[in-house]
């Protein structure tokens, strides 16, 4: 998926593939999981644990999860290690150390989806075949849509980086560290992106950062975004726009990079109009456009843009004929925020239908509402948790409390320190169900 190359294995001993049972040899299973990234390990573990729990317990190897990748990453991590908060090891884990042995793990990935079969082709030619599919794939990043960005991410002096890859993350930070004077820009691309919250908390951090170290007036910050607001929730984005004209931010809006030009340090913008504009930068902060999987597109069970069609409220494929077939986080077509937040209030929603499902044919009275969330760093110390729901509607856990359009402290402790420790411990486990904590759910 990236056109930069992987600097993850140096720090992890070579070890052989393993699979999680004997079962992971078979080409049939109860739960068929695809993809082992946050959506995959939270939700083929919570199903695991509801059939226990139901006293109607899975047979080891029941489940599989299939995904080639080698390392498991805590991508909402990245942002802390472009804001020198966090080493980036903190955040990538070799993938078979967090699959349980109950649970298969094939190391192969999907090629084709055949849901008249309710079966799958693997990469390496094999048909695995199950009774109930689980979709979990994630997006994929476009680096390449945007000229020169690869050759720049990959130049040690280009001034150009993204917290979207593990590969650049560390790059951000040397970039602000480094910056004495100029113009740092950050971008954001319209369209869907992996949180939209992120391209501008790396913004805040660096403006915060400059301003702590002396050297904020000789930096000026701009923000450029494909998008018609800051934000997408009006409360938030009112917030956050009354933010960048108090700290002196450039908002320049419906503004997308289509080009960079690494060694003359120019960016050029697609304005709403279609007239393009050259802007200088000393730093670069870029969000590349994102998209569904090419693997998906055209496949029966995506839309024709690729997205797995899903009910927004149960997770349940919405063509009757793959009931048998679920969905949920970046690869879904459900209309909300593409967040690790958003997965921890879908899959208890998922499990429990598919639970039912496998038990009488039916979903359950289980629903998701759209509940998602962006913890958005407006510097050092401090964060505004925006929370929502589908219709771009507030749905605050501490609203009661305090105004979350008001950055707080304990907030940014929530994302610096007690988020990542949940993810490790208790979420990739099918333990942690975001705001409710370890209490699951019950309908």
């Amino acid at each position: 998926m990236l056109s930069v190359p992987r600097a993850a294995k140096p720090f992890f001993s070579k070890r052989a593939v393993r699979y999680s049972s004997p079962a992971a040899t078979g080409n049939k299973y109860k739960v068929l999981v695809v993809g082992a990234g946050t959506g995959g390990l939270t939700v083929a573990n919570q199903i695991y644990n509801r059939f226990k729990a139901a006293g109607k317990p899975l047979n080891a190897g029941d489940i599989a999860v299939i995904d080639a990748a080698q390392y498991h990453y805590y991508q909402p991590g990245w942002t802390l290690v472009g804001a020198g908060l966090r080493p980036r090891t903190d955040f990538c884990r070799p993938l078979d150390t967090l699959i349980p042995s109950y649970i298969s793990h094939i190391p192969e990935n999907v090629s084709i989806f055949s849901p008249e079969s309710s079966s799958i082709t693997t990469d390496a030619g094999r048909d695995v075949s199950y009774d109930t599919l689980v979709v979990a794939t994630g997006l994929q990043v476009n680096w390449n849509q945007i000229k020169g960005l690869p050759e720049a991410l990959a130049d040690p002096s280009s001034g150009v980086s993204s917290i979207y890859s593990f590969d650049t993350c560390e790059k951000t930070w040397e970039n602000i560290e480094g910056l004495r004077s100029g113009n740092a820009v950050f971008t954001q691309p319209s369209g869907i992106v992996k949180c939209a919250g992120a391209p501008q908390k790396i913004m805040w951090m660096a403006w915060d950062r400059f301003r702590r170290t002396g050297r904020l007036e000789n930096i000026k910050v701009n923000f450029y975004t494909g998008m018609p607001t800051m934000f997408s929730v009006k409360k938030y984005s009112d917030a956050l726009d009354q933010l960048r004209v108090e700290r002196g931010v450039g908002g320049h809006f419906q503004h997308n990079l289509i080009a960079v030009d690494p060694g003359n340090h120019r960016a050029t913008f697609k304005k709403a109009d279609e007239t393009t504009i050259d802007v200088d930068y000393t730093t670069l902060h870029v969000t590349p456009p994102m998209s569904s999987l090419e693997f998906l597109k055209g496949s029966p069970i995506a839309d024709k843009a690729g997205w797995v069609t899903v009910n927004q409220n149960t997770l349940q494929h919405v063509d009757p004929r793959f009931s048998n077939v679920f969905a949920l986080g970046d690869c879904s077509s459900l209309p909300t925020s593409k967040t690790a937040a958003a997965i921890t209030a879908q899959a208890p929603v998922l499990t429990e239908n598919l639970f039912y499902y496998m038990d009488t044919g039916k979903t359950s009275v289980a629903q998701y509402d759209g509940y998602t969330s962006c913890p958005l760093l407006t510097g050092y110390g401090e964060l505004m948790l925006a929370e929502f729901k589908y219709g771009l509607e507030p749905k605050e856990s501490f609203g009661d409390i305090v105004d979350q359009s008001k950055s707080q402290r304990i907030f940014y402790h929530l994302k610096k320190d007690l988020f990542p420790a949940a993810y490790w411990n208790y979420m990739v486990k099918g333990k942690w169900y975001g705001n409710r904590g370890l209490l699951r759910p019950k309908w």
